[in-house]
């Protein structure tokens, strides 16, 4: 068995035992984005094992940083919520972030590149308001990405959450968006921005007008974006 404890009453030393596992504060990331089922915690973590991930929430449990709660209007359907000790984590993992923008050159975080989770990410921040009053469907391509990890689907629906498919749901497509993987990484990490993207080309936006003019409004970056780098 791997030996955990550092056998030390610093309250750090204890600190790290329970949070500085692999995965943990990337699972603590996902839980205070707003994340609550099993799989919405799996969309927001692709590369790690549904098993492990059991694993690290049985721990947090154990913990008292994270508990189960019924689902209200699903009888028998448990989520996870934070508890009072987990949402004080809030500023910790915030500070993670901040400090990784802001001391990891782009270069190095642009190497990382993720469709999934990028998609993930930009489908639980987008910023439409007035929110569209019929549906309105909008398809990412990425023709250097991987085959399955392409094409995308952002579907708006008046009085439903937005959906992301990674499968063609079978609707016409209002707005397609197109680019490497890397330059929307870029628009969404905040080393680039829609319109010069769009200028000088890593970004081709075709269809719905209204839609491709307000991109920039509605696709809201990374929350540690507007963190100024400090590296070279």
């Amino acid at each position: 068995m791997v030996e955990r404890s550092y056998k030390q009453f610093c309250p750090v030393a204890m600190a790290a035992e329970i949070l500085c596992t692999r995965w943990t504060v990337l699972v603590l990331r996902e839980l205070l984005a707003g994340s609550t089922r099993f799989n919405d915690l799996r969309r927001g973590l692709p590369r790690m094992s549904p098993a492990l991930l059991s694993q690290r929430l049985k721990e947090l449990e154990e913990a008292a940083i994270v508990e189960k709660v019924p689902v209200v209007g699903e009888p028998g359907v448990q989520a996870y919520a934070l508890t009072r000790a987990g949402a004080e984590l809030q500023p910790l993992i915030e500070g993670f972030g901040k400090w990784g923008q802001r001391w990891i050159s782009s270069r190095v975080s642009l190497q990382q590149l993720d469709a999934s989770l990028l998609m993930w990410d930009m489908r639980r921040n987008l910023n439409f308001d007035p929110f569209p009053t019929d549906r309105r469907v909008i398809q990412f391509q990425y023709p250097d990405a991987p085959r399955n990890e392409r094409s995308w689907w952002l579907i708006l629906a008046p009085q439903c959450p937005v959906d992301l498919c990674s499968i063609d749901p079978g609707y016409d497509v209002d707005l397609y968006v197109s680019s490497s993987l890397e330059a929307m990484t870029a628009i969404w990490m905040g080393h680039d921005n829609v319109r010069d993207a769009r200028n000088h080309d890593r970004l081709l936006l075709t269809g719905d007008d209204q839609l491709a003019s307000s991109m920039e409004h509605w696709l809201k970056c990374s929350p540690f974006a507007k963190e100024e780098p400090q590296v070279a």
